[in-house]
């Protein structure tokens, strides 16, 4: 059996890679080419299976919807009592982190609405930065506008005037993130607090 010799310049190139410490392709994630070794990274230490089940827990335990008046980004009573709930669950996993979605029905301009969706989800950031959350923890404010109606009508829908609260990922300097004890963080038994703390002339949806 003829042995395979590889040539110069792969052989050499495999000697690089292997020299440099870290998994193949970590030396080109930070100059473009995407995030493909972090996301191996957290596939192979369970990390995103339990950010997607965490995400999953936190919309079957809480309500992780807010709804506004049309052209309006004031919270009303159900919607901060919803919001109070958020808070209590958020608080009892120091470790995770969240991102706020707003968005609109299809009512005004799409310009308009984007606006209006970020002042949305800058109100919920704001008021759970009020029940004691670190703002650090709420990782971004996103706005979706009119982009993803639930509900898909050009009249005023209060369904399509949401929020959005989602579990976006880890607090990366936390201990038990650290220390890789995802099934710890996943398995908290979550308790719910029996108490609770109490214009623009163009017009969107």
């Amino acid at each position: 059996m003829r042995a395979f010799l590889m040539p110069p310049v792969l052989l050499s190139l495999g000697l690089a890679l292997a020299g440099c410490g870290g998994p193949i392709g970590s030396e080109i994630d930070g100059v473009g080419f995407g995030n493909a070794t972090a996301n191996n990274t957290g596939v192979q230490n369970g990390e995103i299976e339990v950010r997607i089940d965490l995400a999953e827990r936190f919309a079957r335990e809480v309500d992780s919807t807010v709804n506004f008046a049309f052209n309006s980004s004031r919270l009303d009573a159900a919607a901060m009592a919803t919001l109070d709930q958020q808070a209590d669950w958020i608080r009892q996993f120091p470790e995770v982190r969240f991102r706020v979605y707003g968005h609109t029905d299809l009512v005004g301009a799409d310009a308009y609405n984007q606006r209006l969706g970020k002042r949305r989800a800058d109100t919920v950031v704001n008021y759970l930065v009020s029940k004691g959350i670190s703002r650090s923890r709420l990782e971004a404010v996103v706005s979706f506008g009119e982009t993803q109606p639930l509900v898909l009508t050009q009249q005023p829908e209060l369904r399509n005037r949401r929020t959005v609260t989602e579990v976006s990922g880890f607090v990366a300097n936390h201990p038990m993130v650290l220390d890789g004890k995802y099934a710890q963080i996943i398995y908290r038994e979550y308790v719910q607090s029996a108490t609770r703390a109490p214009g623009n002339a163009q017009a969107g949806g």
